[in-house]
């Protein structure tokens, strides 16, 4: 009788867990149109890519950059290269407010006020990827694009037309922060 009820007690203890991770659900609030299909499609895309470059990220793996724009607060999880270290180093002495401008109806893009190191490869970019493009160009794609670039982060949850919806169409200007 006790393993039967060792097996009944892990049989619940599984279930319990198995419950409480499907309820946690993705955050659409903050950033709208985002779709299970669209969000898993961007993660497995990513995660065939791989993260190359220089690794440093497992000081700053629980860190997060914030993104503000148009009264929306976004998320970012940083890539794992010596870029997006720098970027969350400078990140975490001053936040950095930059004003972006639509390029190519693909991107938003502005200039760094200095610049960072490069790990420059191949890729297709995603909807939500946050691109450092010559060291000193900051980009959010809402489109694709193939390019030598370096992946500094990717905007969770994000879609194409989620971000049209929060980027607009002119200029805006975007706070980045280290969180």
């Amino acid at each position: 009788m006790k393993k039967k009820s060792k097996k009944i007690v892990m049989v619940l203890i599984s279930v319990a867990v198995a419950v409480l991770m499907s309820s946690c659900q993705r955050n659409y609030e903050t950033l709208p149109g985002a779709t299970d299909e669209e969000v898993v499609s961007a993660e497995e895309n990513k995660e065939n890519e791989g993260n190359k470059g220089n690794s440093n990220m497992t000081i700053y793996e629980n860190t997060k950059i914030a993104i503000e724009v148009n009264g929306y607060k976004l998320t970012a999880t940083p890539e794992d290269n010596s870029s997006a270290t720098e970027f969350i180093e400078k990140l975490k002495e001053d936040p950095l407010e930059i004003v972006m401008r639509d390029y190519g109806e693909f991107e938003k893009v502005g200039s760094l006020p200095w610049n960072l190191t490069t790990n420059d490869m191949n890729i297709t970019t995603n909807p939500g990827d946050i691109i450092l493009y010559q060291g000193n160009q900051i980009t959010i794609y809402y489109g694709t694009n193939n390019w030598n670039f370096t992946r500094l982060a990717h905007i969770d949850d994000a879609t194409r037309e989620g971000l049209l919806e929060v980027l607009g169409k002119d200029a805006v200007t975007v706070r980045f922060s280290a969180e």
